[in-house]
Formats: C-alpha cells, sequence, structure tokens
C-alpha cells in the first residue's frame, strides 16, 4: 500500500545557521510585535509582570509543510461554516433542544456553567431584546488525517472543534507569516533551497478580523443619543492580558479608521458602564482617564469571559446580562458563545444527521464537505450510543484512542487518552453527559526546530490549522412567556437551577424547523492560524504554554511506494 509522505522537513542546519536564525527571529519579532508578556515564572516579581516586559512570541524556525489540498480546503470551507453556526445562533428552539435533553443529554442539570448562560439570554429575552445585529468572529480548528485503514487514503481536514468566542492568535499569526516570509526573502534561508524557491502565502488574519469589528461598528450607524455622543468599540479583557500584543495588531487597525478602541476588564463592567433606561437601551461607557467624555458602544468584542473563573461571583454574572440587554452589537451574544459548545458539535456530527442540511438548505455540496470534516464523537449519557461510548472511555485498552472534552472554550480542560477512565471515575456518573467523547485525530509527524524564551528546541512536531470567519447577521427573536423566575440580576450563586428556564415545550415556537430566523449581511474567511506542539504534548495552546506560533508552507505530498508495491 502506498502511503502520503512530505518532502524531508525541516532543512539541515549546522550549528551556525541555527544561531543565525535564532538570533534574526529573536529580533524581527521583538521589532515587529511577535511578542508576548513573559511568563510570571520567568520574572522575579511578586507575580507580576510588569507593562515593560515583553519576550518573543513562541514561534518555529521554518513554516511547516501542510498538503495545499486540506490548506485550500479549510479555507473554502469558512463562510459555510459561518452560515452553519450562525443559523444554530438563530435557531432558538433546535439550541434549547441540544442543551436541554432532546439529544438524549441534559447539558443545563450537570454543566452549572452552561445553565447560567442560558438564563443570560432567558433574562434578555424576557425583557426584549433591542439589538437584531450579531457579529461573530470564528475559528474552526483542524488536523490533518491520514486514515492507515485505507488503502491509497488521501490527506484530509478533521476538526478539532469550532470557536465562537475570543478567537485568539490572528495577530500573532498573521506576525508568524510575515516573519517566515522575510526570512524567506533575505539570506536567512538562502541556504536552504527547499524555502528560498517555496511559495509562502500571505496571512492577513488581523486585518480581516478587523474588517469584521469595523463592517459591524459602521452596521450600528451614528449615535442615538440626544444630543449624539462620539461611538466607540469596546474590548471586554482579562485584568492582567499576557497575549495583548496579539489582540493590540487587531485593536490598532480600527483606530487606523478612526473607530476609538477601549479596553475594559470584565470585572469593571458595571463600573464604568451604564444602559440608558429607555426603549434604545444604549450603552453608554466612560472612560476612567476621561470620565466627563462620554461614548457610545457600537460594539462590545469580548476577547474575556469565556472561561467559568471569570465568573465566580454574582456581580460577574449581572455584567455579562448588562452588556447582553444593551443595544450595543456583540461580538459573541450569548447565545453565540453557547452555540460552541462541544454538546453542539457532536450532535452536528452524529452519522446521518440531518442537522447541517438543516442550516445550509441551499448549499447541499458544501454541506456534505462540512460533514467530511466531521471526526466521530460520542455523547456520554443513558442512550445506546452514550452506553458504549462509557466502555470505550472505562476501559484503559480503548480509552487511549479518545479525548474528554467538557462544555468549554479555551485551553487545559480536555482529559487525554489512559486519563480518561480514572478521571470518570472521580466524577459522579450523573455528570458524565455534560461531557463527550472524540476520537483522537492523529496527523502525521513532521520536524522542526522552535524558539521559546530564547531557547531552540528541535524534535517531531504535530499542528493544528485553524482558519478564521468573520460573520454579520441580523437575528430575530421571540418574546419570551412571562416568568417571575427570569431574573438574573438577583440569582445567587446557592441557586444554580432557579434560572434554568421554560422547558422546550414552554419556548416560544421559533417558526417553520426548516428556516432559521437571520438574514446574512457579511461573510468572508479571515485568514489563518497553525499551531505546532511537541508530538508528544496533549494541549496545544500558545498562550497557554504548550505550543508555537507557526505559518503554513502548502506542498503536495507523494506516495512513497510500500515493500511490496516495489517488488
Amino acid at each position: 500500500m502506498a502511503t502520503y509522505v512530505f518532502p524531508p522537513w525541516p532543512p539541515q542546519q549546522t550549528d551556525a545557521q541555527r544561531e543565525h536564525l535564532r538570533h534574526t527571529i529573536c529580533n524581527w519579532a521583538l521589532t515587529n510585535g511577535l511578542a508576548v508578556r513573559p511568563s510570571e515564572r520567568l520574572v522575579d516579581t511578586d507575580g507580576h509582570v510588569p507593562e515593560t516586559l515583553a519576550t518573543h512570541a513562541p514561534v518555529t524556525f521554518f513554516p511547516s509543510p501542510i498538503p495545499r489540498s486540506c490548506y485550500e480546503d479549510g479555507l473554502a470551507l469558512q463562510t459555510a461554516y459561518n452560515e452553519l453556526y450562525a443559523g444554530i445562533t438563530g435557531d432558538e428552539q433546535w439550541l434549547a433542544s441540544v442543551l436541554t435533553g432532546k439529544w438524549q443529554d441534559v447539558i443545563l442539570e450537570v454543566d452549572e456553567y452552561i445553565d447560567k448562560l442560558w438564563s443570560v439570554h432567558l433574562a434578555v429575552k424576557k425583557e426584549g431584546y433591542v439589538q437584531e445585529l450579531c457579529l461573530g468572529l470564528f475559528r474552526s480548528d483542524y488536523m490533518v488525517h491520514l486514515d492507515s485503514a485505507v488503502e491509497d487514503a488521501k490527506p484530509e481536514l478533521k476538526q478539532v472543534e469550532f470557536n465562537t468566542m475570543a478567537s485568539s492568535m490572528a495577530g500573532l499569526a498573521s506576525k508568524a507569516s510575515s516573519l517566515h516570509r522575510y526570512l524567506q526573502r533575505t539570506s536567512a534561508y538562502q541556504t536552504h533551497p527547499e524555502v528560498a524557491s517555496a511559495a509562502l502565502p500571505p496571512n492577513e488574519a488581523s486585518s480581516l478580523l478587523a474588517a469584521g469589528l469595523i463592517e459591524a461598528h459602521d452596521a450600528y450607524g451614528e449615535s442615538k443619543c440626544s444630543p449624539p455622543l462620539p461611538t466607540c468599540v469596546v474590548f471586554i479583557v482579562q485584568e492582567r492580558e499576557g497575549n495583548i500584543f496579539d489582540q493590540k495588531h487587531v485593536e490598532y487597525q480600527l483606530e487606523e479608521r478612526h473607530i476609538p478602541v477601549f479596553r475594559l476588564p470584565f470585572s469593571r463592567v458595571l463600573e464604568h458602564t451604564e444602559v440608558s433606561e429607555d426603549s434604545f437601551r444604549r450603552l453608554t461607557y466612560r472612560p476612567p482617564h476621561s470620565a466627563n467624555t462620554p461614548y457610545e458602544v457600537s460594539l462590545v468584542y469580548f476577547r474575556a469571559g469565556y472561561s467559568p473563573a471569570e465568573y465566580a461571583s454574582t456581580t460577574a454574572w449581572q455584567a455579562r446580562v448588562h452588556i447582553e440587554r444593551s443595544a450595543a452589537i456583540k461580538c459573541p451574544t450569548v447565545l453565540t458563545h453557547l452555540a460552541g459548545s462541544k454538546k453542539v458539535q457532536q450532535v452536528l456530527a452524529t452519522p446521518s444527521s440531518p442537522h447541517v442540511d438543516h442550516f445550509l438548505p441551499a448549499q447541499a455540496f458544501m454541506a456534505e464537505r462540512v460533514r467530511g470534516t466531521f471526526a466521530n464523537i460520542y455523547p456520554l449519557d443513558e442512550s445506546a450510543a452514550g452506553q458504549e461510548a462509557r466502555k470505550l472511555a472505562l476501559n484503559p485498552e480503548t480509552a487511549v484512542r479518545y479525548v474528554l472534552k467538557p462544555q468549554r472554550e479555551g485551553g487545559g480542560n480536555n482529559h487525554y487518552r489512559g486519563a480518561i477512565p480514572g478521571f470518570l471515575r472521580s466524577i459522579p456518573e450523573s455528570h458524565w453527559k455534560g461531557y463527550i467523547l472524540m476520537e483522537i485525530i492523529d496527523p502525521p509527524a513532521l520536524a522542526n526546530s522552535a524558539l521559546r524564551n530564547g531557547q531552540t528546541t528541535t524534535g517531531q512536531v504535530i499542528g493544528e490549522y485553524g482558519v478564521y470567519g468573520a460573520c454579520l447577521w441580523r437575528q430575530t427573536y421571540a418574546r419570551a412567556v412571562s416568568s417571575d423566575d427570569n431574573d438574573v440580576e438577583s440569582r445567587t450563586e446557592s441557586q444554580p437551577r432557579a434560572l434554568a428556564g421554560p422547558s422546550l415545550a414552554d419556548l416560544p415556537p421559533t417558526g417553520n424547523s426548516n428556516e432559521s430566523k437571520i438574514e446574512i449581511l457579511y461573510n468572508t474567511q479571515a485568514g489563518y492560524v497553525l499551531r505546532t506542539k511537541a508530538r508528544m504534548s496533549e494541549e496545544g495552546g500558545i498562550a497557554a504554554g504548550y505550543g508555537y506560533v507557526d505559518s503554513c508552507f502548502p506542498v503536495d505530498p507523494y506516495k512513497e511506494p510500500s515493500a511490496d508495491d516495489k517488488e
């Protein structure tokens, strides 16, 4: 059987060449903003990294090969994925059925965080949404898969996950591409003809995501206040953001268009913003450094607020409702946030599932291509499929082929391979339904050299290819049935189910189930990020300290004949 292989990689280096590249990369990165705050453990402080410190981002020496067909497929599929997830957000009844139990699972019963996010929606729905425009800056993450059990199998993309909130690394990804293209056209790679003659595509991810933000800001229009106020975009951020430079590359492009941008820590939303008590519910922001100059907020871009740890107090939930009920456009809305749940991914990937066609009724060809990217994903509920998945997860011999995922954004939440049986036995069985079991994608290994904190490492690596998308749509909301239970602002941490809301049967109808109630206004793919990690590393987050930012070197893998073929 023939096997698809990549060209020999990376190019051979002498010690002098490796040191020249290390020196060049360090200086280019810091000069051009391919940078992060240094880890606290590397800085002799009280745990707070001074704003005056920065270091180069973890980055590879060379761009990594990826099959050309896979590289192009990811970009081509993104607008269909954008429309799919916009449609999911717009079909409240379908999303409710996934979260409240129609698909054999009751996520809200076992996941307090998802339960409370759903309750934010119900509380705002009761009052009535005032903003119909929604912005999604998405990222679909893939790995290259080569099925060794299929004769003459070709490399293909398999989706790891779909991110609907705080999809990071576009700024650094664009810079990594520029770095590798710089090294290609200068003397740094001239001794390596494989790279010097290569066609390395540009990556405009940061400018394309910024264009999506600008599109939403422009769609908001002029100030609704009288007298009118200047409008602005607010980035909701974490207090101590080590990945600030990645965000700044996007932020500065808005300011070049004379759009004021302010960074507001999630913990200070209620302190510095207010919602007008009228039918418009305008969101006003007063910068702490200029409190007498209020701004009307056109768009709230969440780069924080995706982790349960950020909602440790009732005040944090009040802040989320405060923003959601306002007239500002949200990126994302709470429904879009919920659409990114792993349970949604599992339901979409169910064999013979009708759901992709439901949301892409006019794109049969693209719907089939989207389905082709799904890996095998199983529920862990009491259904027949769930019972079979539990056997696979609890058996150490079969668990090594799987990853266990909760309903979470961000890295560091998954349980892999041999750790799965012990973890499941450590939590109540009633909580298992809050997880999905996904077959591990086993991409072909490559080799590369990489740089972190000035130190070089070389070895076997694998890559995760994430494609960004920007989508603006108009969404209509049905009003909720009146209920006195849907007051999120009075809900306490000791009342996790007080606001679970009505059952699916109680939800207002959303019209014909074959039609999502959305109107797509803007839809584009927005570049990519390639995150490379050591072959044996389970997690791949760059900001979390596991991976390296990389860029794509599209190649055409060739067949290497097997021993039988040679005879």
